[in-house]
């Protein structure tokens, strides 16, 4: 449903309104997936750097990384869930309604409890580094 109107009438249902509200709640889940994708890969980058040592006696980086790949898969499965999503127009019953919403409702605490456990991760990863990093200018 992501390339069919989202704007919402005065004439649509309550069904049809919840689709909608749902079609965008789905695509901003997937665009901070993706922002979080390019910003673990800095953290992993950052670990690289010269603060390994430390970060290495508390697997933070492998749990970076581990992370980057339950990332990728959860974005993975809400495309998935999105491509599903394009059948909705055909529902003709609330029980094929019904369906849908309660996909959306699992995808919905999928996704917060992925970015409720990113920002756990992230802070321990902040926690380990404050006062590592040094200002280095050129000369």
């Amino acid at each position: 449903m992501q390339n069919q109107n989202t704007q919402i009438f005065f004439n649509d249902s309550d069904v049809d309104v919840t689709h909608k509200i749902n079609t965008i709640e789905l695509d901003n889940w997937m665009s901070h997936l993706k922002y979080i994708k390019k910003e673990i890969n800095n953290l992993v980058n950052l670990c690289n750097t010269g603060l390994s040592l430390k970060l290495k006696e508390d697997n933070v980086l492998k749990s970076l990384q581990i992370k980057e790949v339950e990332n990728e898969d959860l974005l993975a499965a809400l495309n998935r869930y999105a491509i599903s999503r394009t059948d909705i127009i055909e529902c003709e019953d609330t029980q094929c309604d019904m369906v849908y919403i309660t996909e959306h409702e699992s995808c919905r605490r999928r996704y917060l409890q992925h970015i409720e456990a990113y920002r756990k991760l992230k802070n321990k990863f902040f926690n380990k580094v404050q006062g590592k990093f040094t200002l280095t200018t050129k000369h």
